[in-house]
């Protein structure tokens, strides 16, 4: 398909907001300006497709952004755009603006939605991942995972600073949902005695075992990275037990949450996300419809919406039997 079928394409930012989403909103922008496609914003997600907020954006529209956290286009979850009548609506006011194609910044529930409306209208659909939990299929790193993982290694660094001058054990919580990229990369990176993940069965007895190695090296003070998604328990649960198991520790604890989404997002994640928001437009010129745009081997690929959404990164398992051995 040449650019010239493509008439005009929407934009729009949905699901959790992650560092870098701007960046790939003025690559969207700029790419489809040059390639001499219309371009509107879309307000609030898929909120917007239905309440018609849409906003024709050019160049200056995009100027001074690359280095802003959050998304300008705003983000929300639609329960409408859940009903076929909220989806019938937000297909009208694509037509009245001759929208041909949309990029969809998000995550699964973005894709999913996205797969859904293209199914109903034809309308072509290309998703961006930007979501810091890095557990896309389909693309090496997602949008603001880099940026939420030097947030996490930034705070932790911090908190070892008061851990060794008071000799304490604290648990850090760092975000991810059900993976466990954020906590074991920013464990690694930050020395921790332990890193508690979704993905890996782990068990009490095993984390006090690990204390006792600890202490008996002479280690005072000790950072226990968790995955908010940990099955063993919140870092509450676990500070509580462990305090039972070892009354004379002093035990700290420490849930970073949405400092992790905030922030200016890192080079890496700006250049993704410039790659990613010009691969998506070029796919719809193409002719690609329900697929997410991807980094793979540093290559910009295209993989299906329904496989992106049904299969998930798996985590390197080297990389924890590489944070236990450098542990000691």
């Amino acid at each position: 398909m040449s650019a010239t079928e493509i008439r005009s394409i929407g934009v729009l930012t949905s699901g959790g907001d992650a560092p870098g989403m701007n960046a790939a909103i003025r690559a969207v922008v700029r790419t489809a300006h040059y390639f001499k496609i219309d371009c509107y914003g879309v307000r609030e997600g898929y909120n917007g497709l239905i309440k018609d907020t849409f906003t024709k954006m050019g160049p200056r529209s995009v100027s001074n952004i690359i280095n802003l956290g959050g998304t300008i286009l705003k983000s929300a979850r639609s329960a409408d755009f859940k009903t076929k009548e909220g989806r019938q609506k937000a297909f009208e006011n694509c037509q009245k603006r001759n929208i041909d194609g949309l990029i969809c910044i998000g995550g699964d529930g973005t894709f999913t939605g996205a797969q859904l409306f293209s199914e109903e209208t034809g309308i072509k659909v290309i998703g961006v991942p930007g979501t810091i939990d890095n557990d896309i299929f389909g693309t090496d790193y997602t949008i603001g995972y880099d940026t939420a993982l030097n947030t996490a290694m930034d705070a932790i660094d911090k908190i070892r600073d008061t851990a060794t001058s008071h000799n304490r054990v604290f648990f850090v919580e760092v975000m991810g949902r059900d993976a466990g990229f954020i906590a074991l990369n920013s464990g690694i990176a930050t020395g921790a005695v332990d890193i508690l993940i979704p993905e890996e069965t782990d068990s009490i007895d095993e984390m006090f075992e690990t204390f006792d190695k600890a202490a008996k090296r002479g280690k005072n003070s000790s950072i226990v990275v968790v995955a908010e998604g940990e099955k063993l328990g919140n870092v509450y649960e676990l500070a509580r037990i462990t305090k039972q198991h070892y009354p004379n520790y002093d035990i700290r604890i420490s849930v970073l949450g949405h400092i992790q989404r905030g922030g200016r997002p890192s080079c890496a994640d700006r250049v993704l996300a410039s790659r990613l928001g010009y691969g998506a437009v070029k796919g719809l010129m193409e002719g690609q419809s329900r697929v997410m745009a991807g980094i793979q081997s540093n290559k910009l690929v295209f993989t299906p919406i329904a496989e992106a959404i049904k299969k998930h990164n798996d985590l390197d398992p080297e990389l924890k039997l590489i944070s236990e051995v450098l542990a000691l």
